[in-house]
């Protein structure tokens, strides 16, 4: 009888379930500065997601830590040891620029802990400089534009000119897309890149690649640079004779509404626009609007958005479980606004949808409407060893 008791009390406590967690999650992203409009969508994103994915927590808990990255390398690897170290933070996502993503990366793969990028598409970080605690959901440079490439020689593109801003995103966009435009038959006949900081007038920019010829214009330019360099592209009248592409961040969901009918008939690429059909897309545009005053969820809310599911998904698939946790974060894939999403298990970086869309204006707005979807869109290895 004894026994039978003992037994029956162990079998009883097996059958209860695991104490629950508390995950402390680091959001660092830029709060000020050139770059904090992106922060806050992210952040939105982010919260959202937490609203919409929490009930897979169970018993388990999200406690949300926030700084201020200010885009400075330095003060973020600051605040981020201090997340970690002081407020023993599980997990760190967010990162918006990629040479914030540069400075702390040996010290998330130093101390072994989980980082989630929201945004930041330096092709390093899930390349040559890869981690097993980085996992990126967001993009990285080249997929954005590689894609571009072949697309605009099937529309019987033959020369296009380069312009992106003189940093690390603008050569890697550049080079992606010039790399399969040339595969694919195409050539470039000349490329500009303006300082990142100072650049106000483009129009020497913009008549420089109006004389060259080309066909095309392919750009990548991102925040106050895209607005400016859109409406002075439309300014110039240059959309006749040099048709206008870009990076999808050339006419963000973010700002499209600022450029307004400048951005009329830009074609552009990215992993996500706001038009994509898709029932997980409407539940976020609804939750998204309805929060936030109408505004529509950029690709940048949607890096959030995911983030957010990302770790939520991971904590469940590990049951409370913090070490494991840390492995499930690259085993998580769903079908999200931007369609299928999953991690490549050899870079830990994203494989999703590529979207070519057009911007079309109308009734005073902008409505970017799909062209084409290149499916499971997935960066070579590139150096990276896990």
């Amino acid at each position: 009888m004894k026994r039978t008791l003992i037994a029956t009390s162990i079998a009883a406590l097996l059958a209860l379930p695991a104490s629950a967690a508390e995950y402390k999650v680091g959001v660092l992203l830029p709060f000020s500065g050139v770059y904090a409009g992106l922060g806050a969508h992210i952040e939105n994103g982010f919260k959202l997601g937490l609203e919409h994915f929490g009930d897979k927590l169970g018993t388990d808990t999200i406690t949300m830590l926030r700084d201020d990255t200010e885009a400075n390398p330095g003060a973020t690897l600051a605040k981020a040891k201090k997340m970690v170290l002081a407020d023993k933070a599980d997990v760190l996502t967010g990162i918006v620029s990629s040479a914030v993503l540069g400075g702390l990366r040996d010290f998330v793969h130093s101390s072994k802990t989980p980082l989630v990028v929201s945004n930041a598409g330096n092709d390093a970080a899930t390349g040559e400089r890869c981690s097993p605690y980085i996992t990126r959901v967001s993009f990285s440079n080249g997929s954005i534009t590689r894609v571009m490439g072949p697309w605009l020689a099937e529309q019987g593109v033959k020369t296009a000119y380069l312009m992106a801003p003189d940093y690390a995103a603008g050569h890697q966009m550049m080079d992606a897309f010039r790399a399969t435009f040339e595969a694919a038959g195409g050539k470039v006949i000349g490329e500009a890149y303006p300082p990142l900081k100072g650049t106000k007038d483009y129009g020497p920019y913009i008549s420089k690649a109006k004389a060259s010829g080309a066909e095309a214009l392919m750009t990548f330019f991102a925040g106050g640079a895209a607005i400016n360099f859109v409406k002075q592209y439309a300014e110039f009248g240059a959309a006749k004779d040099l048709p206008l592409y870009g990076a999808g961040f050339l006419t963000s969901a973010a700002y499209v509404h600022v450029q307004g009918a400048a951005a009329d008939g830009v074609i552009a690429s990215l992993h996500y626009v706001p038009t994509i059909d898709n029932a997980e897309n409407k539940r976020f545009q609804e939750g998204y609007q309805a929060a936030y005053e109408g505004k529509l969820g950029s690709e940048f809310a949607v890096a959030g958005y995911d983030s957010a599911r990302l770790i939520i998904e991971a904590i469940a698939a590990a049951g409370g479980d913090k070490a494991k946790f840390k492995g499930e974060l690259a085993k998580v894939s769903f079908n999200g606004p931007r369609g299928p999403l999953k991690i490549d298990p050899a870079t830990h970086n994203v494989i999703q949808n590529m979207y070519i869309f057009r911007n079309e204006f109308a009734d005073g707005k902008v409505t970017q409407n799909v062209l084409a979807t290149i499916e499971g869109v997935q960066d070579e290895v590139n150096g990276c060893k896990m």
